[in-house]
Protein backbone atom coordinates (compact mmCIF):
# COMPACT_ATOMS: atom_id res chain seq x y z
CA UNK A 1 0.00 0.00 0.00
CA UNK A 2 2.83 2.12 1.20
CA UNK A 3 6.11 2.00 -1.21
CA UNK A 4 8.44 1.58 1.84
CA UNK A 5 9.65 -1.35 1.04
CA UNK A 6 13.25 -0.31 0.17
CA UNK A 7 13.32 2.41 2.83
CA UNK A 8 16.56 1.63 5.04
CA UNK A 9 15.20 1.45 8.60
CA UNK A 10 16.31 3.69 11.42
CA UNK A 11 18.64 1.57 14.38
CA UNK A 12 15.79 -0.46 16.75
CA UNK A 13 15.06 -3.03 19.35
CA UNK A 14 12.35 -5.54 18.64
CA UNK A 15 11.41 -6.46 22.32
CA UNK A 16 9.13 -9.52 21.91
CA UNK A 17 7.30 -10.12 25.49
CA UNK A 18 6.23 -13.87 25.53
CA UNK A 19 9.69 -14.57 23.39
CA UNK A 20 9.32 -18.29 24.22
CA UNK A 21 5.80 -18.66 22.86
CA UNK A 22 3.95 -20.36 19.75
CA UNK A 23 3.41 -16.76 18.11
CA UNK A 24 7.12 -15.93 18.09
CA UNK A 25 8.81 -19.20 17.24
CA UNK A 26 6.16 -19.92 14.36
CA UNK A 27 5.95 -16.21 12.99
CA UNK A 28 7.86 -13.20 14.33
CA UNK A 29 11.40 -14.84 14.61
CA UNK A 30 10.55 -16.14 11.23
CA UNK A 31 9.38 -12.95 9.41
CA UNK A 32 12.61 -11.30 11.27
CA UNK A 33 14.89 -13.85 9.66
CA UNK A 34 13.44 -12.86 5.98
CA UNK A 35 13.73 -9.54 6.45
CA UNK A 36 17.23 -9.91 7.65
CA UNK A 37 18.02 -12.51 4.61
CA UNK A 38 16.76 -9.60 2.32
CA UNK A 39 19.68 -7.11 3.78
CA UNK A 40 16.37 -4.87 4.80
CA UNK A 41 17.59 -4.56 8.40
CA UNK A 42 20.17 -2.29 9.54
CA UNK A 43 23.31 -4.01 11.16
CA UNK A 44 21.73 -2.29 14.56
CA UNK A 45 19.06 -3.81 14.89
CA UNK A 46 18.36 -6.07 17.41
CA UNK A 47 15.51 -8.91 18.60
CA UNK A 48 15.03 -8.99 22.78
CA UNK A 49 13.28 -11.92 23.69
CA UNK A 50 11.41 -11.84 27.15
CA UNK A 51 10.40 -14.74 29.12
CA UNK A 52 10.26 -16.14 32.41
CA UNK A 53 12.05 -19.63 31.67
CA UNK A 54 15.82 -19.22 32.74
CA UNK A 55 17.84 -18.98 29.82
CA UNK A 56 21.38 -17.14 28.87
CA UNK A 57 20.95 -15.85 25.25
CA UNK A 58 23.54 -18.65 24.29
CA UNK A 59 20.68 -21.41 25.54
CA UNK A 60 17.64 -19.27 23.76
CA UNK A 61 19.76 -19.51 20.56
CA UNK A 62 19.78 -22.94 21.05
CA UNK A 63 16.47 -23.56 21.61
CA UNK A 64 15.16 -21.53 18.77
CA UNK A 65 17.80 -22.72 16.22
CA UNK A 66 15.85 -26.54 17.01
CA UNK A 67 12.53 -25.43 16.51
CA UNK A 68 12.46 -21.94 13.98
CA UNK A 69 13.88 -23.44 11.11
CA UNK A 70 10.81 -26.34 11.16
CA UNK A 71 8.14 -23.23 10.65
CA UNK A 72 9.81 -22.54 7.82
CA UNK A 73 10.08 -23.67 4.25
CA UNK A 74 13.68 -26.00 3.71
CA UNK A 75 13.57 -24.26 0.14
CA UNK A 76 14.18 -20.61 1.83
CA UNK A 77 16.52 -21.49 4.79
CA UNK A 78 20.02 -20.85 4.60
CA UNK A 79 22.10 -21.50 7.70
CA UNK A 80 24.83 -19.07 6.96
CA UNK A 81 21.95 -16.24 7.21
CA UNK A 82 20.71 -18.16 10.46
CA UNK A 83 23.35 -17.83 12.22
CA UNK A 84 23.94 -14.52 11.10
CA UNK A 85 20.51 -13.35 11.97
CA UNK A 86 21.03 -15.37 15.59
CA UNK A 87 24.01 -12.92 16.50
CA UNK A 88 20.73 -10.30 16.56
CA UNK A 89 19.19 -12.10 19.67
CA UNK A 90 19.59 -11.20 22.66
CA UNK A 91 17.59 -13.32 25.58
CA UNK A 92 16.50 -11.79 29.21
CA UNK A 93 14.45 -13.72 31.59
CA UNK A 94 12.02 -11.72 33.57
CA UNK A 95 9.03 -11.68 35.51
CA UNK A 96 6.85 -9.63 34.18
CA UNK A 97 4.30 -9.42 37.35
CA UNK A 98 7.81 -8.07 39.30
CA UNK A 99 8.67 -4.47 37.92
CA UNK A 100 12.15 -4.95 40.13
CA UNK A 101 13.07 -7.58 37.46
CA UNK A 102 12.81 -4.62 34.73
CA UNK A 103 16.42 -3.94 35.95
CA UNK A 104 18.13 -6.21 33.36
CA UNK A 105 16.15 -5.16 30.66
CA UNK A 106 17.02 -1.26 31.08
CA UNK A 107 20.54 -2.24 31.26
CA UNK A 108 20.25 -3.58 27.85
CA UNK A 109 18.23 -1.00 26.00
CA UNK A 110 19.91 2.40 27.66
CA UNK A 111 23.11 0.93 26.24
CA UNK A 112 21.24 2.46 23.03
CA UNK A 113 18.44 5.14 24.16
CA UNK A 114 18.06 6.54 20.71
CA UNK A 115 16.95 3.49 18.95
CA UNK A 116 13.23 2.45 17.96
CA UNK A 117 12.20 0.90 20.67
CA UNK A 118 8.82 -1.31 19.72
CA UNK A 119 7.25 -3.76 22.37
CA UNK A 120 5.79 -6.92 20.97
CA UNK A 121 2.96 -8.14 23.52
CA UNK A 122 2.72 -11.62 22.86
CA UNK A 123 0.67 -12.47 25.51
CA UNK A 124 -2.72 -12.85 26.95
CA UNK A 125 -4.46 -9.73 26.97
CA UNK A 126 -4.58 -9.65 31.05
CA UNK A 127 -1.35 -9.09 30.83
CA UNK A 128 -0.70 -5.97 28.32
CA UNK A 129 -1.75 -2.93 31.62
CA UNK A 130 1.20 -4.77 33.20
CA UNK A 131 3.78 -5.09 30.97
CA UNK A 132 3.70 -1.16 30.35
CA UNK A 133 3.31 -0.59 33.56
CA UNK A 134 6.89 -2.38 34.41
CA UNK A 135 8.67 -0.49 31.47
CA UNK A 136 7.46 2.76 32.30
CA UNK A 137 8.70 1.98 35.89
CA UNK A 138 11.80 1.27 34.88
CA UNK A 139 12.08 4.73 32.90
CA UNK A 140 11.63 2.67 29.46
CA UNK A 141 9.37 4.47 27.56
CA UNK A 142 10.50 7.28 24.85
CA UNK A 143 9.27 9.26 22.24
CA UNK A 144 10.51 6.45 20.03
CA UNK A 145 9.03 3.94 21.93
CA UNK A 146 5.95 1.76 20.11
CA UNK A 147 3.84 -0.91 21.72
CA UNK A 148 2.13 -3.67 19.78
CA UNK A 149 -0.73 -5.44 20.90
CA UNK A 150 -2.29 -9.00 19.81
CA UNK A 151 -5.70 -9.71 19.61
CA UNK A 152 -8.09 -9.93 20.97
CA UNK A 153 -8.50 -6.48 22.64
CA UNK A 154 -10.70 -7.22 25.61
CA UNK A 155 -13.66 -9.21 25.81
CA UNK A 156 -16.57 -7.01 25.19
CA UNK A 157 -16.63 -3.19 24.44
CA UNK A 158 -16.00 -2.11 28.14
CA UNK A 159 -13.25 -4.26 29.25
CA UNK A 160 -11.31 -2.87 25.47
CA UNK A 161 -12.27 0.48 26.50
CA UNK A 162 -10.70 -0.19 29.92
CA UNK A 163 -7.32 -1.77 28.21
CA UNK A 164 -6.88 1.26 25.80
CA UNK A 165 -7.69 3.57 28.59
CA UNK A 166 -4.88 2.03 30.71
CA UNK A 167 -2.47 1.57 28.06
CA UNK A 168 -3.11 5.51 27.09
CA UNK A 169 -1.41 6.47 30.75
CA UNK A 170 1.79 5.31 29.16
CA UNK A 171 1.43 5.65 25.39
CA UNK A 172 0.06 8.28 22.79
CA UNK A 173 -2.84 6.41 20.08
CA UNK A 174 0.39 7.13 17.92
CA UNK A 175 2.62 5.05 19.73
CA UNK A 176 0.17 1.92 20.33
CA UNK A 177 -0.13 -1.15 17.09
CA UNK A 178 -2.99 -2.79 17.52
CA UNK A 179 -2.63 -5.93 15.39
CA UNK A 180 -5.20 -8.17 12.85
CA UNK A 181 -2.52 -10.32 11.11
CA UNK A 182 -4.89 -10.32 8.18
CA UNK A 183 -4.07 -6.84 7.23
CA UNK A 184 -0.62 -7.61 6.36
CA UNK A 185 -1.87 -10.78 3.98
CA UNK A 186 -0.91 -9.62 0.13
CA UNK A 187 -4.36 -10.21 -0.76
CA UNK A 188 -6.06 -7.99 1.75
CA UNK A 189 -3.84 -5.37 0.76
CA UNK A 190 -4.67 -5.99 -2.71
CA UNK A 191 -8.33 -5.56 -1.88
CA UNK A 192 -7.69 -1.78 -1.66
CA UNK A 193 -5.84 -1.71 -4.95
CA UNK A 194 -8.12 -3.63 -6.96
CA UNK A 195 -10.80 -0.70 -5.69
CA UNK A 196 -9.66 2.03 -5.94
CA UNK A 197 -6.62 1.63 -8.45
CA UNK A 198 -8.84 -0.15 -11.07
CA UNK A 199 -11.29 2.72 -12.57
CA UNK A 200 -13.23 -0.91 -14.05
CA UNK A 201 -14.61 -1.91 -10.51
CA UNK A 202 -15.77 1.72 -9.09
CA UNK A 203 -18.71 2.06 -10.81
CA UNK A 204 -20.08 -1.74 -10.00
CA UNK A 205 -18.99 -1.48 -6.44
CA UNK A 206 -22.61 -0.33 -5.21
CA UNK A 207 -26.13 -1.84 -4.34
CA UNK A 208 -27.59 -1.12 -7.79
CA UNK A 209 -25.35 -3.78 -9.04
CA UNK A 210 -24.47 -6.11 -5.81
CA UNK A 211 -26.60 -8.53 -4.75
CA UNK A 212 -24.75 -10.15 -2.07
CA UNK A 213 -21.72 -10.59 -0.07
CA UNK A 214 -20.23 -13.96 1.57
CA UNK A 215 -17.01 -13.69 3.44
CA UNK A 216 -15.87 -17.25 4.64
CA UNK A 217 -13.02 -18.20 6.91
CA UNK A 218 -13.15 -21.63 7.36
CA UNK A 219 -10.72 -24.09 9.11
CA UNK A 220 -10.23 -27.85 8.55
CA UNK A 221 -8.71 -28.29 12.21
CA UNK A 222 -9.98 -28.25 15.80
CA UNK A 223 -8.91 -26.17 18.45
CA UNK A 224 -6.04 -28.30 18.73
CA UNK A 225 -3.95 -26.67 21.96
CA UNK A 226 -5.56 -24.25 22.44
CA UNK A 227 -8.94 -25.11 24.39
CA UNK A 228 -8.33 -23.52 27.57
CA UNK A 229 -8.33 -20.26 25.73
CA UNK A 230 -10.58 -21.11 22.87
CA UNK A 231 -13.27 -22.01 25.58
CA UNK A 232 -13.56 -18.89 27.23
CA UNK A 233 -13.33 -16.76 23.82
CA UNK A 234 -15.27 -18.40 20.97
CA UNK A 235 -15.69 -18.16 17.19
CA UNK A 236 -17.48 -14.52 17.70
CA UNK A 237 -14.93 -12.92 19.71
CA UNK A 238 -11.71 -14.99 18.13
CA UNK A 239 -12.59 -14.24 14.29
CA UNK A 240 -15.36 -12.31 13.59
CA UNK A 241 -15.06 -9.25 15.70
CA UNK A 242 -11.72 -8.72 13.96
CA UNK A 243 -10.81 -11.00 11.12
CA UNK A 244 -13.83 -11.09 9.48
CA UNK A 245 -15.07 -7.65 10.10
CA UNK A 246 -11.70 -6.02 9.16
CA UNK A 247 -12.56 -7.82 5.48
CA UNK A 248 -16.19 -6.17 5.55
CA UNK A 249 -14.89 -2.80 6.16
CA UNK A 250 -12.39 -2.85 3.55
CA UNK A 251 -14.85 -4.18 0.86
CA UNK A 252 -17.25 -1.76 2.01
CA UNK A 253 -15.62 1.71 2.86
CA UNK A 254 -15.88 4.84 0.49
CA UNK A 255 -12.51 5.75 -1.28
CA UNK A 256 -10.44 7.80 1.51
CA UNK A 257 -9.12 10.89 0.08
CA UNK A 258 -5.28 9.03 0.87
CA UNK A 259 -3.33 6.32 1.18
CA UNK A 260 -2.66 8.07 4.62
CA UNK A 261 -3.11 5.91 7.63
CA UNK A 262 -5.83 8.47 9.08
CA UNK A 263 -7.74 8.53 5.90
CA UNK A 264 -7.96 5.12 5.79
CA UNK A 265 -8.83 4.26 9.41
CA UNK A 266 -11.14 7.13 9.27
CA UNK A 267 -13.27 5.28 6.35
CA UNK A 268 -13.15 2.03 8.04
CA UNK A 269 -14.58 3.51 11.29
CA UNK A 270 -17.42 4.96 9.14
CA UNK A 271 -18.20 1.41 8.28
CA UNK A 272 -18.18 -0.31 11.41
CA UNK A 273 -20.79 2.44 12.85
CA UNK A 274 -22.97 1.71 9.84
CA UNK A 275 -23.77 -1.56 10.63
CA UNK A 276 -27.27 -2.31 11.61
CA UNK A 277 -27.82 -3.55 15.18
CA UNK A 278 -28.46 -7.44 15.45
CA UNK A 279 -30.59 -7.19 18.47
CA UNK A 280 -33.89 -8.74 20.83
CA UNK A 281 -35.38 -11.33 17.78
CA UNK A 282 -33.20 -10.30 15.32
CA UNK A 283 -30.70 -12.20 16.94
CA UNK A 284 -31.96 -15.61 17.02
CA UNK A 285 -33.23 -14.88 13.06
CA UNK A 286 -30.13 -13.59 11.66
CA UNK A 287 -27.26 -15.28 13.15
CA UNK A 288 -26.39 -19.00 13.78
CA UNK A 289 -23.29 -20.55 16.28
CA UNK A 290 -22.61 -24.11 16.03
CA UNK A 291 -20.30 -26.72 17.64
CA UNK A 292 -18.60 -29.21 15.83
CA UNK A 293 -18.88 -32.97 16.98
CA UNK A 294 -17.21 -36.09 16.22
CA UNK A 295 -16.95 -36.50 12.50
CA UNK A 296 -14.69 -38.11 9.91
CA UNK A 297 -12.44 -35.99 8.03
CA UNK A 298 -9.55 -37.80 5.60
CA UNK A 299 -11.06 -41.32 6.51
CA UNK A 300 -9.89 -40.81 10.24
CA UNK A 301 -12.67 -40.19 12.92
CA UNK A 302 -11.60 -36.56 14.83
CA UNK A 303 -12.98 -35.81 18.39
CA UNK A 304 -15.74 -33.51 18.75
CA UNK A 305 -14.98 -29.86 20.82
CA UNK A 306 -16.52 -31.46 24.16
CA UNK A 307 -13.90 -34.23 23.83
CA UNK A 308 -11.33 -32.26 23.75
CA UNK A 309 -8.88 -31.15 26.76
CA UNK A 310 -9.99 -28.82 29.33
CA UNK A 311 -13.04 -28.03 27.61
CA UNK A 312 -16.54 -28.64 29.96
CA UNK A 313 -18.60 -31.42 29.62
CA UNK A 314 -21.51 -28.72 29.67
CA UNK A 315 -19.55 -25.76 27.58
CA UNK A 316 -21.98 -23.51 24.97
CA UNK A 317 -18.89 -22.28 23.44
CA UNK A 318 -19.69 -21.64 19.55
CA UNK A 319 -16.85 -23.09 17.14
CA UNK A 320 -18.94 -21.64 14.36
CA UNK A 321 -20.83 -18.19 13.51
CA UNK A 322 -22.95 -17.15 10.76
CA UNK A 323 -24.71 -13.72 10.51
CA UNK A 324 -26.64 -12.02 7.96
CA UNK A 325 -25.46 -8.58 8.01
CA UNK A 326 -26.63 -5.21 6.87
CA UNK A 327 -24.83 -1.66 6.34
CA UNK A 328 -27.03 1.40 7.02
CA UNK A 329 -25.19 3.88 4.24
CA UNK A 330 -26.17 4.99 1.14
CA UNK A 331 -23.85 2.31 -1.10
CA UNK A 332 -24.93 -0.28 0.46
CA UNK A 333 -28.31 -0.17 1.78
CA UNK A 334 -30.35 -3.13 1.40
CA UNK A 335 -27.33 -5.50 0.06
CA UNK A 336 -26.97 -8.31 2.89
CA UNK A 337 -23.25 -9.40 3.78
CA UNK A 338 -23.22 -12.84 4.67
CA UNK A 339 -20.19 -13.75 7.12
CA UNK A 340 -19.45 -17.10 8.25
CA UNK A 341 -16.26 -19.15 10.20
CA UNK A 342 -15.64 -22.20 12.04
CA UNK A 343 -13.39 -24.80 12.58
CA UNK A 344 -13.67 -28.71 11.28
CA UNK A 345 -15.20 -27.52 8.15
CA UNK A 346 -15.20 -29.94 4.87
CA UNK A 347 -11.74 -27.68 3.86
CA UNK A 348 -9.78 -24.50 4.75
CA UNK A 349 -10.56 -21.39 3.26
CA UNK A 350 -10.49 -17.79 3.50
CA UNK A 351 -12.78 -16.16 0.71
CA UNK A 352 -15.05 -13.22 -0.60
CA UNK A 353 -17.36 -13.99 -2.88
CA UNK A 354 -19.09 -10.62 -4.66
CA UNK A 355 -22.76 -11.68 -6.49
CA UNK A 356 -23.67 -9.44 -9.07
CA UNK A 357 -27.29 -9.13 -9.88
CA UNK A 358 -27.91 -10.63 -13.11
CA UNK A 359 -28.95 -8.57 -16.42
CA UNK A 360 -32.68 -7.12 -16.23
CA UNK A 361 -33.54 -8.98 -19.43
CA UNK A 362 -31.46 -12.15 -20.81
CA UNK A 363 -31.95 -12.82 -24.66
CA UNK A 364 -29.68 -16.45 -23.97
CA UNK A 365 -30.06 -19.52 -22.61
CA UNK A 366 -28.56 -18.37 -19.07
CA UNK A 367 -26.08 -20.51 -16.60
CA UNK A 368 -27.61 -21.18 -13.07
CA UNK A 369 -25.24 -18.27 -11.52
CA UNK A 370 -24.47 -14.86 -11.39
CA UNK A 371 -21.28 -13.12 -12.44
CA UNK A 372 -19.15 -12.99 -9.51
CA UNK A 373 -15.66 -11.87 -8.35
CA UNK A 374 -14.00 -14.32 -6.03
CA UNK A 375 -11.28 -13.21 -3.94
CA UNK A 376 -8.94 -15.91 -2.33
CA UNK A 377 -7.01 -15.36 0.44
CA UNK A 378 -6.33 -18.75 1.08
CA UNK A 379 -4.66 -21.56 1.01
CA UNK A 380 -3.99 -19.79 -2.28
CA UNK A 381 -4.37 -16.41 -3.23
CA UNK A 382 -6.19 -15.47 -6.64
CA UNK A 383 -9.04 -13.25 -8.08
CA UNK A 384 -11.46 -14.71 -9.99
CA UNK A 385 -14.01 -13.22 -12.21
CA UNK A 386 -16.64 -15.11 -13.44
CA UNK A 387 -18.37 -14.12 -16.25
CA UNK A 388 -20.21 -15.37 -19.38
CA UNK A 389 -18.96 -16.65 -22.98
CA UNK A 390 -20.75 -18.48 -25.51
CA UNK A 391 -19.81 -21.65 -25.83
CA UNK A 392 -18.15 -23.55 -29.21
CA UNK A 393 -20.74 -25.17 -31.37
CA UNK A 394 -23.66 -23.39 -33.48
CA UNK A 395 -25.99 -22.33 -30.71
CA UNK A 396 -26.17 -19.06 -28.66
CA UNK A 397 -25.56 -21.18 -25.04
CA UNK A 398 -23.52 -19.17 -22.71
CA UNK A 399 -21.17 -20.86 -20.08
CA UNK A 400 -19.72 -19.50 -17.20
CA UNK A 401 -15.67 -18.83 -17.45
CA UNK A 402 -13.19 -17.37 -15.12
CA UNK A 403 -11.18 -14.60 -15.50
CA UNK A 404 -8.06 -15.87 -13.14
CA UNK A 405 -5.44 -13.91 -12.09
CA UNK A 406 -2.99 -16.19 -9.81
CA UNK A 407 -0.66 -14.64 -7.35
CA UNK A 408 1.90 -17.47 -7.07
CA UNK A 409 2.05 -17.33 -11.20
CA UNK A 410 1.89 -13.93 -11.95
CA UNK A 411 4.28 -12.98 -9.08
CA UNK A 412 7.52 -14.58 -9.12
CA UNK A 413 9.16 -13.01 -5.92
CA UNK A 414 8.37 -15.13 -2.62
CA UNK A 415 5.25 -14.17 -1.26
CA UNK A 416 6.09 -12.60 2.38
CA UNK A 417 4.48 -13.70 5.05
CA UNK A 418 1.83 -10.96 7.00
CA UNK A 419 4.32 -11.08 10.30
CA UNK A 420 6.94 -9.26 8.07
CA UNK A 421 5.14 -6.16 6.71
CA UNK A 422 3.60 -5.58 10.01
CA UNK A 423 6.78 -5.63 11.90
CA UNK A 424 8.81 -3.57 9.57
CA UNK A 425 5.85 -1.15 9.61
CA UNK A 426 5.82 -1.11 13.29
CA UNK A 427 9.65 0.35 12.85
CA UNK A 428 9.17 2.64 10.31
CA UNK A 429 6.06 4.17 12.38
CA UNK A 430 3.32 3.48 9.83
CA UNK A 431 0.20 2.85 11.08
CA UNK A 432 -1.83 1.87 8.07
CA UNK A 433 -2.01 -1.65 8.81
CA UNK A 434 -3.49 -1.47 12.51
CA UNK A 435 -6.38 -0.66 14.06
CA UNK A 436 -7.36 2.89 15.81
CA UNK A 437 -8.95 2.40 19.28
CA UNK A 438 -12.42 4.09 18.09
CA UNK A 439 -11.64 0.96 15.82
CA UNK A 440 -11.96 -1.56 17.99
CA UNK A 441 -14.57 -0.01 20.17
CA UNK A 442 -16.88 0.29 17.38
CA UNK A 443 -16.51 -3.48 16.47
CA UNK A 444 -17.11 -4.53 19.82
CA UNK A 445 -20.30 -2.13 20.17
CA UNK A 446 -21.45 -4.26 17.02
CA UNK A 447 -20.58 -7.57 18.42
CA UNK A 448 -21.74 -7.33 22.02
CA UNK A 449 -25.94 -7.44 21.88
CA UNK A 450 -25.27 -10.20 19.78
CA UNK A 451 -23.54 -11.84 22.61
CA UNK A 452 -25.94 -10.39 25.13
CA UNK A 453 -29.14 -11.82 22.99
CA UNK A 454 -27.60 -15.51 22.86
CA UNK A 455 -27.40 -15.20 26.59
CA UNK A 456 -30.90 -13.93 26.93
CA UNK A 457 -32.27 -16.54 25.17
CA UNK A 458 -30.24 -19.48 26.79
CA UNK A 459 -29.99 -21.04 23.32
CA UNK A 460 -27.18 -23.78 22.95
CA UNK A 461 -25.16 -24.13 19.81
CA UNK A 462 -25.97 -25.99 17.14
CA UNK A 463 -24.04 -28.95 16.82
CA UNK A 464 -22.19 -30.40 12.96
CA UNK A 465 -20.11 -33.28 12.34
CA UNK A 466 -16.31 -32.45 11.56
CA UNK A 467 -15.63 -31.94 8.33
CA UNK A 468 -19.29 -30.19 6.99
CA UNK A 469 -19.79 -26.94 6.33
CA UNK A 470 -21.57 -26.20 9.39
CA UNK A 471 -24.67 -26.69 11.07
CA UNK A 472 -27.96 -26.63 8.62
CA UNK A 473 -29.47 -23.89 10.31
CA UNK A 474 -26.35 -22.23 8.28
CA UNK A 475 -28.15 -22.79 5.10
CA UNK A 476 -31.43 -22.09 6.12
CA UNK A 477 -30.15 -18.52 7.31
CA UNK A 478 -29.26 -17.57 3.79
CA UNK A 479 -31.50 -19.45 2.05
CA UNK A 480 -34.18 -17.41 3.80
CA UNK A 481 -33.10 -14.41 2.13
CA UNK A 482 -32.93 -16.18 -1.07
CA UNK A 483 -29.17 -17.02 -1.58
CA UNK A 484 -27.16 -19.75 -0.90
CA UNK A 485 -23.48 -20.55 -0.12
CA UNK A 486 -20.88 -20.86 -2.38
CA UNK A 487 -18.94 -23.60 -2.03
CA UNK A 488 -18.46 -25.35 -5.11
CA UNK A 489 -14.37 -26.21 -5.47
CA UNK A 490 -13.54 -23.73 -7.75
Amino acid sequence: MTNENDRVLEPFDLVIFGGTGDLTMRKLLPAMYFRHREAQLPEQGRVICIARTDLTTEGFVERISDKVPGFIDEREFDQESWRSFCSRIEYVSLDINDQSRYGALADLLNADPDRVRVFYLSTAPSLFVRICEGVAAAGLITRQSRVALEKPLGRDAASAIDINDRLAEYFTEQQIYRIDHYLGKETVQNLMALRFGNSLFEPLWRRELISDVQITIAEDLGVEGRAGFYDQTGALRDMVQNHILQLLVILAMEPPVSIDSDAIRDEKIKVLRSLKPITGNDVDRNTVRGQYKSGVTDGERVPGYLESDDVPDDSHTETFVAIKAEIDSWRWKGVPFFLRTGKRLQEKRTEIVINFKTVPHSIFDMPGQPNRLMIRLQPEESIKLAIFAKGRGDDMRLQAVNLDLDFNKIFKKRQMIAYERLLLDMIRGNQTLFNHRDEVTAAWAWIDPIIAGWEKNESTPQQYPAGSWGPAASSALIARAGYSWFEEDN
